[in-house]
Order: C-alpha cells, then structure tokens, then sequence
C-alpha cells in the first residue's frame, strides 16, 4: 500500500481524547493531528516520539493532518492507523501474498454474517475444480509491542474481538473454513501471543476458538514513509 504522497515527521506532545493528538511540526509550530485508533496505543504513544502523518486531500477537513505512524523503543516504527490493516490485507489477497489463502475466486468486503449482526471484514468464496468452502477471514491489528520480539493483542478489553470469535467458531462448525489474521504494524514484533494480562478472557476465547478449528495467523509488514505492505509470515504462540 503505497501513501499518496510521502509521510512527513513530527514529535508527539501528546494523545488525548482517544482521536486527537498534539504535535510539533518540523518548522517548529504546533498542530493537532486526528488520531484513527480506538485502542489503548499502549507503548506507543510516549510523549516526544517521532511520529508520521498524512495530509487529506480534503482541505476543509476539521484535522486535515492523520497520524500513521511512531517510532518506538529500539528505533521500531508502528502503524498506528488501524483502518489501514484491511487495506494491506486486502491488497496481499488479490496479489496471493498469503499461500493459505489462496485458489478463491472471489472476495467480498464487509459482508453481514452470524447470528449476531456482524460483519465479517473478507468472505473469500469460489474457485478450484471442486467448489471450496467459503472462509470468513476477520482482521486485527497488532501494535502492542512487548520486547524480544514479542508482540500482543489485545491492547484493551475487546467485547468485540469477544463477539468476532464466537462469531468464527459458529461459521466453523457449519462447516465453512474461519480464519483470524494478526496484520502485526510493527516491525520489532517477531512473534504475536494472546495479551493474557490485559484481557484473559479474550485469551481463553482465542485458545478455545483454534481448538475448535478456527485457523489463527499472523503477518507482519514493512513499514516506511512511502508504502507499507504485508511481507512476512509470524508465529502465533499461546503457551
């Protein structure tokens, strides 16, 4: 995924009000940047870090400035916009960056499923001489680093990731393929584990979720000012 035009740098002053954050621009002056993540941004979000961010194309915009990226301990950078995850997974789908799941023929954005008014962020279906069964594939962003490579989700107490694996599990036992993809924006994060201290609910939902066949993956990504894209296969781990 490629940015229109490059990112440019700023520092961080600080976050506040969950979408906002203050920053010093390169000139020296401060500006107010909208910040696309309804997480926690735990460990990203330290004041005087160097941080990126675009420029709408719409200039009327009450912030016309968004927050794509920081640079964390160890000289990391971290894609902090979660919208972008569907983008760069949908992007390594249509390019068959992911050898599982390739061979469908067709793929559908956030299509209604489940029995709990849901929507599934891709519905792969079609393909191959014999007729493959449909894969609901949901997306999550992975920012929360932890050192030694490791890296967690969730950042906060997630009802709906709580939603989305029951959701999973329903389409795996009707006997369609379930699969959650970790799009890790981090490029310090070499392995991805449940973040059982902030959510173990969230945890055993997730261990219970692959134990009844949902299939749980994780990429990782090359992040810059210009692009960044889906490169890499991680481990996920659940000790």
């Amino acid at each position: 995924m490629k940015f229109a035009t490059p990112l440019q740098e700023a520092r961080l002053i600080k976050r506040y009000k969950r979408f906002l954050a203050d920053v010093v621009l390169a000139d020296g002056s401060t500006t107010t940047l909208h910040c696309p993540n309804t997480g926690s941004m735990l460990n990203c979000a330290a004041p005087g870090s160097r941080v990126w961010y675009s420029v709408a194309e719409n200039a009327a915009r009450k912030y016309p400035f968004t927050w794509e990226q920081v640079e964390v301990d160890g000289g990391h950078r971290v894609g902090i916009n979660t919208g972008r995850a569907n983008t760069l997974v949908k992007e390594a789908l249509q390019n068959e960056v992911i050898p599982a799941l390739r061979g469908y023929a067709m793929l559908q954005s956030e299509v209604a499923y489940g029995s709990e008014g849901s929507r599934i962020d891709f519905l792969l279906s079609g393909g191959g001489e014999e007729p493959l069964p449909s894969c609901y594939l949901e997306v999550k962003s992975v920012t929360l680093g932890l050192g030694d490579g490791l890296g967690a989700f969730p950042d906060a107490v997630t009802a709906r990731g709580l939603k989305h694996l029951r959701e999973l599990v329903a389409m795996r036992e009707s006997g369609q393929r379930a699969v959650l993809l970790f799009c890790v924006q981090h490029t310090g994060i070499d392995t991805v584990v449940p973040a059982d201290r902030i959510d173990p609910v969230y945890g055993r939902a997730l261990r219970e979720a692959r134990a009844a066949g949902v299939e749980v993956m994780a990429w990782g990504c090359d992040i810059g000012s210009q692009e960044i894209i889906l490169r890499r296969e991680l481990p996920v781990q659940m000790p």
